[in-house]
């Protein structure tokens, strides 16, 4: 009967949309389990280091790989890369520390920062390489291990542009969860830009009532944008008023989406460099 092919038609993409969703959670979990199972390898690697002051990654991987593995359920690779994540959390620290970015000597600040082995974020961004990683551009799938074995042809999204450029993809790839979802963080070898020298300067001053006033006397209007900013700044206080978890869940999503406001405004202001070749802006 035409009327029970159509049901069965019906109930056989039910079943396929049901297995999608359910291998999406899957992998999910999957992907969660593994930032959780590499932060925390991250961790007793830090307090290791920081306790036998082993900051080098060929000794602390030495102290740590095996722990490491058996402990956390870590494969070879990953340990690896969980070494060498913690050696550049602390070079990075010691880098900062030099500069000066943390106060001076015997700052709070400082102290602090000194006092104690790096903490790592149970979803913090956890680096892959080429061997646990794999990216196969032509079917826009890629291929990651995770603590529940390796996921196979998992799809990802991206803009034209984005896609254009993970063509020059190189070295590690960071796995990261913001919101609830997961992003793959590709490093891009582009090759220098050319040189060019502008033929004139254009001055932008930015201010309130106007985004932008250029030098050539062209006013960039911000009326609407003020109005946005104005209707989110009077939301921002009214939440802040109330103090409850629905109220800092919604001024989380609203500090999202304001800070895009910003770079609204400043690529009004770069609308006029753009209109302008080899003009430089200052």
């Amino acid at each position: 009967m035409p009327g029970a092919q159509s049901a069965q038609g019906v109930l056989r993409e039910d079943c396929r949309a049901g297995e999608v969703a359910a291998r999406v959670r899957n992998d999910a979990d999957a992907l969660a389990a593994t930032l959780r199972a590499c932060n925390r390898a991250a961790n007793h690697a830090s307090s290791v280091a920081f306790t036998k002051d082993l900051k080098r990654r060929n000794v602390l991987q030495k102290e740590v790989y095996f722990a490491l593995k058996g402990g956390y359920d870590l494969g070879a690779q990953p340990a690896v890369r969980v070494v060498k994540k913690v050696c550049d959390a602390y070079a990075a620290l010691k880098g900062n520390i030099r500069a000066g970015n943390l106060g001076r000597e015997g700052s709070k600040r400082r102290l602090r920062a000194e006092s104690k082995p790096i903490r790592f974020r149970e979803d913090a961004a956890q680096p892959f390489d080429d061997r646990i990683l794999t990216w196969n551009l032509d079917a826009r799938t890629v291929s990651i291990w995770t603590v529940a074995g390796r996921i196979k042809h998992t799809p990802f999204v991206c803009s034209a542009e984005a896609m254009k450029l993970l063509a020059s993809r190189k070295g590690e790839s960071d796995l990261a969860l913001r919101d609830g979802t997961f992003f793959l963080i590709a490093t891009i070898d582009l090759p220098e830009p050319e040189v060019f020298e502008p033929t004139g300067f254009l001055g932008v001053d930015l201010g309130v009532v106007n985004v932008a006033t250029t030098s050539d006397g062209e006013i960039m209007a911000g009326r609407r944008l003020n109005r946005y900013r104005q209707r989110h700044r009077d939301l921002r206080q009214k939440l802040q008023k109330k103090r409850t978890k629905s109220a800092k869940r919604a001024l989380h999503a609203d500090h999202n989406g304001s800070s895009n406001v910003a770079h609204r405004g400043e690529a009004v202001w770069k609308r006029g460099a753009v209109n302008r070749p080899r003009t430089s802006t200052r």
